[in-house]
């Protein structure tokens, strides 16, 4: 199974759990007198239309070079990284406000029952989580990372409702809105991890530098290339799940034009061979001149 299609099978695991997700909390939220659970079934229903984005920009960055984008399509991933952070803005928003103008409102004890709701969707989405960051890392996707932490949030929100509607039921009356000052606390860590999302995308779009461990797998699979002598510099950009480089290799500076050219080619197909990751891959040939 390639890259592309691991990271679609993962996107669609989460649109049907989250579809299923959103009905239950919405149900159970309402039947059950819990806002904080009608607050998670909102977050959840924004995850169903980010994971849709997820799953177009993983298709799209994934279609191969051409010629107006000779690098392939890969920084499309990132952009979409962007916007399903903005989906996890919004929905903490729409959170802490609906929280507020409940804590705001009279209403009655959520329903025991609840609970056992809520430990089920817990269980159910820090299993999302583990599954789909384990694919993000083996695909080397960052909006598929971020789909990631869409469940680790919801399962975030869930605990906290947890813990709000148990403070409801054993305090009993005039706690009635424990479970919706979880729910804003929940809301206030969803930002938080939204940062957490938007950090690395914005680094690869900007090309920082935070590959030193491919770079020295690079530079140890050319050494074993013959008639590479050493390696200097290594760029790395990301671009969706592939790595472009540019490296420097130094070769004996007696040999021909040609013979480096060649060298060059084995060198880059080695690496490409070696490290399937990588994507497009530029070698400069520096000559190393003995005395």
């Amino acid at each position: 199974m390639t890259n592309e299609q691991t990271a679609v099978k993962a996107t669609y695991f989460s649109i049907i759990g989250n579809t299923c997700l959103a009905l239950i909390k919405g149900l159970a939220g309402f039947f059950g007198n819990s806002y904080a659970l009608i607050a998670d079934a909102i977050e959840s229903t924004t995850d169903i239309f980010a994971s849709f984005l997820v799953l177009f920009g993983i298709k799209y960055s994934n279609r191969p070079a051409d010629k107006n984008h000779p690098y392939g399509h890969g920084r499309a991933e990132p952009l979409i990284t962007f916007i399903v952070v903005g989906f996890l803005v919004i929905s903490a928003t729409i959170i802490a406000h609906e929280s507020v103008l409940n804590i705001r409102t009279p209403h009655e004890l959520p329903k025991s029952w609840t609970l056992y709701v809520l430990g089920a969707i817990i269980i159910w989405k820090e299993y999302s989580f583990r599954l789909v960051i384990r694919r993000s890392i083996e695909t080397n996707s960052s909006s598929l990372k971020a789909d990631a932490w869409h469940h680790r949030s919801d399962a975030i929100t869930s605990v906290a409702a947890f813990i709000g509607i148990s403070v409801a039921l054993l305090l009993g009356k005039g706690y009635e809105s424990a479970d919706d000052w979880a729910a804003l606390f929940a809301s206030v860590f969803i930002i938080f991890n939204a940062y957490l999302i938007f950090r690395p995308a914005l680094g690869e779009i900007m090309d920082e530098h935070v590959y030193d461990d491919l770079i020295e797998n690079i530079r140890d699979v050319a050494l074993q290339v013959e008639g590479i002598i050493d390696t200097e510099k290594c760029f790395i950009r990301k671009a969706g799940m592939k790595y472009h480089v540019d490296l420097h290799a130094i070769v004996n500076g007696a040999i021909t034009v040609k013979e480096g050219h060649d060298l060059a080619h084995k060198l880059k197909d080695t690496l490409r061979r070696e490290l399937p990751e990588l994507g497009h891959v530029l070698i400069h040939v520096e000559p190393h001149l003995y005395d």
